[in-house]
């Protein structure tokens, strides 16, 4: 492999790293530093889906609805969510996210943010500006 080709890959690696340390640090900022990337799907599929309830969580994640009742119940020992019964129907209950559950769902967007800023801060603005129309090449 050439030096150039290895280089780019070392320099992906570094920022996949730096990535992967700005979403450690949400995880351990919400005192969750082992949460599973399972977790994390069921957590994001409940913040996209608005009004969710256990059925259809559960035919979201293509889970029983026992599986999901565990799960639901190991986030709200998490404080990630919360039950909330309808107010059109005492029968029906949605699974709402805390604060620390949206935290939770969104930590991919959001280290993604931290990393951004991470490369803005060390950067000037000429090297931003060419930053950005390199990436905008590959992409």
């Amino acid at each position: 492999m050439p030096a150039r080709v290895e280089h780019l890959f070392e320099v992906f690696d570094r920022l996949i790293a730096i990535k992967n340390a700005c979403s450690s640090e949400i995880f351990s900022e919400c005192g969750l530093a082992d949460i599973t990337v399972k977790q994390i799907a069921y957590l994001k599929a409940i913040n996209e889906h608005h009004d969710v309830t256990f059925s259809r969580l559960a035919e979201i994640t293509r889970n029983s609805k026992p599986t999901i009742t565990e799960m639901v119940n190991r986030f709200v020992r998490m404080e990630c969510a919360y039950r909330q019964r309808s107010p059109d129907d005492g029968r029906i209950v949605y699974i709402r996210l805390t604060e620390k559950g949206r935290m939770m769902a969104n930590a991919e967007q959001n280290a993604l943010n931290r990393m951004v800023e991470k490369m803005v801060r060390s950067l000037d603005e000429k090297e931003v500006d060419l930053l950005i129309e390199i990436l905008k090449k590959v992409g």
